[in-house]
């Protein structure tokens, strides 16, 4: 089975970025175009975005999680430490984040490390949750293979069972990381496949390299 994508195309028309419009810190331009996009109605959670690692078993692996916060710093999600995306994680902190909000036709890619967030930061953030919330980062041994879905629901209902009326404690192996970048590509989609793409490079003494590269 086959289907033939080469007639998909797309004019992208909608902006542009230029050097003269770009400031010298690239989490303020970041900042600038994430309140566009939330404000823009045509995006669909703006905090999504596509983290990369590569795994324990040499491969690299994507997938879509959600940014809790952002900071001059860096880029803060929270998972599972024990989950497949946790562990390759901590086994090699080289991660790469990628934002893509197609009604703007704008990408963001930020490579990055990735470093455990502070135990009291996690914690605060955990005690913001809600229950449902709380309790399944317990009854879920995240990417671990199961029986079935009813063998979830069931564990789901035992620790809902476990922690009636009570605090829920956030578990030790649930928590943030933060991606602290090293570089962040800013794409514009332009007419003719000529798009605009900023990229800025931490340099030695911290502050950061700006440089426009070809599409």
């Amino acid at each position: 089975m086959s289907h033939d994508l080469s007639d998909y195309r797309k004019s992208y028309e909608k902006q542009e970025l230029l050097e003269k419009n770009c400031p010298e810190n690239p989490i303020e331009l970041f900042q600038q175009w994430f309140l566009t996009a939330n404000e823009s109605n045509l995006v669909d959670e703006t905090n999504a975005m596509t983290i990369s690692s590569i795994g324990l078993d040499g491969f690299p692996k994507s997938r879509v999680v959600l940014l809790k916060k952002y900071t001059a710093e860096g880029f803060i999600f929270y998972t599972n430490y024990n989950s497949e995306k946790g562990k390759a994680i901590l086994a090699n902190n080289n991660v790469c984040l990628s934002f893509f909000w197609a009604g703007l036709e704008q990408q963001i890619i930020i490579k990055g490390k990735a470093e455990k967030l502070a135990e009291n930061l996690s914690d605060g953030y955990f005690e913001s949750r809600p229950d449902g919330s709380k309790i399944g980062a317990w009854a879920s041994n995240q990417s671990e293979v199961v029986e079935s879905r009813a063998t979830l629901d069931e564990t789901l209902v035992l620790f809902e069972n476990k922690f009636e009326g009570t605090t829920i404690p956030r578990p030790k192996h649930w928590g943030g990381f933060i991606i602290k970048p090293v570089s962040i590509e800013f794409w514009q989609g332009r007419p003719n496949r000529m798009h605009d793409r900023i990229l800025y490079s931490l340099e030695k003494d911290f502050s950061w390299k700006l440089e426009r590269l070809a599409p």
